[in-house]
């Protein structure tokens, strides 16, 4: 009960696990901008501002951030503005999001009032659209 033994310390002990696993998480602020590509071995959730391309293993895309760029990503959750073309195991598009350019995907999501101009392709479609392949062009607005 009152012994003098020091606590042990768990917050090393878990950032090497954290570490370990994978399962770090990085932010980009809203008061951020950032021109340049970003590659992340970590999950990404940016607020703020990329004017270039993003590659992360997860991307959470806050509604007041803006990307210009490609995206690629295994999971994808987007509602703030992006330019650019994005290619995504998972995708899910919000209600808030506003897309300009075309979409790669494994699974689709989209909300209703999410705004999305460009061509919709599931992952591998790409290169059976260079062979001849209708393509499928989809426009969707609340």
């Amino acid at each position: 009960m009152f012994s003098k033994k020091p606590a042990p310390i768990l917050s090393r002990t878990t950032s090497k696990s954290m570490a370990a696993s994978g399962a770090t998480f990085s932010v980009i602020g809203p008061d951020v901008t950032i021109r340049g590509d970003i590659e992340a071995s970590a999950d990404l959730h940016v607020d703020g501002v990329v004017l270039g391309d993003l590659t992360c293993s997860s991307l959470v895309q806050g509604e007041a951030s803006r990307i210009e760029g490609s995206i690629t990503a295994e999971r994808a959750r987007l509602s703030g503005q992006i330019k650019g073309t994005i290619t995504a195991r998972e995708l899910v598009v919000l209600k808030s999001a506003r897309i300009e350019g075309d979409v790669a995907y494994e699974t689709l999501t989209i909300e209703q009032g999410a705004t999305v101009n460009g061509r919709f392709a599931p992952k591998g479609a790409a290169a059976a659209s260079s062979t001849g392949a209708e393509e499928l062009r989809l426009s969707l607005a609340g």
